[in-house]
C-alpha cells in the first residue's frame, strides 16, 4: 500500500515537471525562467557597516580613540623606558666628586622619569635622608600619574564597546518586531534588516572591546617596566647617600 502511494506521488511530480517544461517551451524556452532566478549580490565592508544602523557611529568613534590613545601612550612609554645603563654610575661619580651641577645637567638631558627623580634627590643633598626620600617619592608619584594618562580611557572603551554592541542588538530585535507588526508577515525578507543590525553591532562592539583590552594590557606591561626602573634608580641613589653618610 505504501509503495503504491509513493508511486502515485512520483508520477504526479513527473507530470507537473513535464507541464512546466512544455509551458516554458511554448513561451520561448527555459531562458525566461533562468533569467528570473535571483543572482548573488556581493556585500562590501562599507555596506556591511552601514547596515549596522546609527549605533555604528559611536562604535566608530571608540575605534578611532582606541587606535589614537594606544599609539600616543606607546610612544610616550617607550621613550620613558630608555635609560643609559651608565646613568647611575655617572651620577655616583659626580656626587663623590662633589659636582652636583654636572649631576643635575645629566639628569636634565635624559627623558627618563627616573632621571627626574634622581634630579630631585641631587637637589636635596645636604638635607636629612628622610626628607630626600620623601621629595623623590613625591616626584615619582607625579611621574607615574603622567605616564598613566589616558590609560583609563582605553580601559573604559574596553567596557563600553561590548555594551554599545549589545544596545545595537536590542535595537535590531526591536526593528524586527516592528517590521513584523507593520507587514503582519514573518519572513526572511522582513527580519533580515534587523538581523543585520543585530549581528553587525554585536561583532563590532566585541571587537572594539577586545582590541582596547589588549592595548591596555600591552601599555600596562610597558608601564610596569618603567616603574621598576624608577624604583631601582631611587633605591640605588638612596643607598649611595647612606654609604656617604657613614
Amino acid at each position: 500500500m505504501l509503495n503504491f502511494i509513493l508511486l502515485q506521488v512520483v508520477n504526479r511530480s513527473a507530470n507537473a515537471v513535464a507541464q512546466v517544461i512544455d509551458t516554458s517551451k511554448n513561451a520561448g524556452g527555459l531562458a525566461p525562467i533562468i533569467a528570473n532566478q535571483p543572482s548573488e549580490a556581493s556585500l562590501s565592508l562599507l555596506d556591511l557597516i552601514m547596515k549596522g544602523g546609527f549605533i555604528m557611529i559611536p562604535l566608530g568613534v571608540l575605534s578611532v580613540l582606541t587606535v589614537y590613545f594606544f599609539f600616543e601612550r606607546f610612544m610616550v612609554l617607550k621613550k620613558s623606558s630608555k635609560l643609559d645603563p651608565n646613568f647611575m654610575n655617572n651620577i655616583k661619580d659626580y656626587i663623590h666628586n662633589g659636582n652636583k651641577d654636572a649631576a643635575k645637567a645629566l639628569c636634565r638631558n635624559s627623558a627618563s622619569p627616573a632621571a627626574r627623580i634622581i634630579e630631585k634627590g641631587v637637589s636635596r643633598i645636604g638635607k636629612p635622608l628622610k626628607e630626600i626620600e620623601e621629595a623623590m617619592e613625591s616626584v615619582g608619584k607625579l611621574e607615574i600619574n603622567r605616564l598613566e594618562k589616558n590609560l583609563s580611557v582605553l580601559s573604559l572603551i574596553g567596557r563600553i564597546g561590548p555594551i554599545l554592541g549589545f544596545v545595537g542588538t536590542i535595537a535590531g530585535v526591536i526593528k524586527i518586531f516592528y517590521d513584523i507588526s507593520l507587514t503582519d508577515n514573518i519572513s526572511i525578507g522582513v527580519i533580515s534588516t534587523g538581523l543585520y543590525q543585530k549581528m553587525i553591532t554585536s561583532a563590532t562592539g566585541l571587537t572594539i572591546g577586545l582590541t582596547a583590552f589588549i592595548a591596555y594590557y600591552i601599555l600596562n606591561s610597558i608601564l610596569d617596566s618603567v616603574i621598576n626602573n624608577m624604583e631601582e634608580a631611587s633605591t640605588e641613589f638612596v643607598d649611595m647617600l647612606q654609604e656617604q653618610s657613614k
